[in-house]
């Protein structure tokens, strides 16, 4: 009998996990899935969605950042508090949590923090440090973490020997906007005035695209 209401109990709590409390009149808000809000993340839409769904969401938020670590969620949370969206503003737990949603490779945080260190926005800025997390990014397929390293690149930040890996990234990089499709375009071709012919080639062929 008690373990039927130890197992009652938690179910309960997973439950819980799944959907907002209810707060004033109306439906209660349903959390985010994974999928969706990665989407967000990716769209840069996640802080809008959360003041849109009137912070109601905060204690799953939290629980899904701080116990179970989800990366999406780590990312959401530190940038909530980064901003004061929602909670109360720290900024150094919110670099806390996005970092560590950039230790388990999640793209998005790998790519603000480069760009972060890149202007020199929440942290000092330091291109030289920004240039390891852009280069994650752009490797797991983050185009604008491959944009942004190659304009690095050519302002003569980083190393020479990364050309190659950037060349073959925004080589490989499909977009249907057009303006981000030109900016590549530009990019490459900036980055093969500083590279040899054959390294040029090597860069280009399908077997070495990862």
């Amino acid at each position: 009998m008690k373990l039927r209401h130890v197992a009652a109990s938690i179910m309960a709590v997973f439950c819980s996990f799944s959907y907002a409390a209810e707060v004033g009149p109306g439906e209660p808000v349903p959390i985010y899935s994974e999928a969706e809000l990665i989407k967000l993340i990716n769209e840069n839409k996640h802080l809008e969605r959360v003041k849109a769904d009137k912070c109601q969401l905060v204690e799953d938020i939290v629980a899904r950042a701080t116990r179970i670590n989800l990366p999406s969620y780590e990312f959401l949370y530190g940038d909530m508090l980064s901003w004061g969206v929602c909670v109360d503003q720290d900024v150094e737990l919110g670099l806390y949590y996005i970092e560590s949603a950039a230790q388990q490779g999640l793209p998005a945080a790998l790519e603000q923090l480069g760009r972060y260190y890149s202007s020199g926005t929440l942290v000092q800025q330091d291109k030289e440090r920004a240039i390891p997390y852009l280069r994650e990014a752009a490797a797991l397929g983050n185009i604008p973490a491959r944009i942004h390293l190659a304009e690095l690149l050519l302002r003569d930040y980083g190393s020479p020997l990364d050309f190659e890996d950037a060349y073959r990234w925004l080589y490989n990089s499909v977009t249907a906007d057009k303006l981000t499709h030109r900016r590549i375009d530009l990019l490459r071709k900036g980055l093969e005035t500083r590279m040899p012919q054959n390294i040029i080639a090597r860069a280009k062929r399908r077997d070495t695209f990862w």
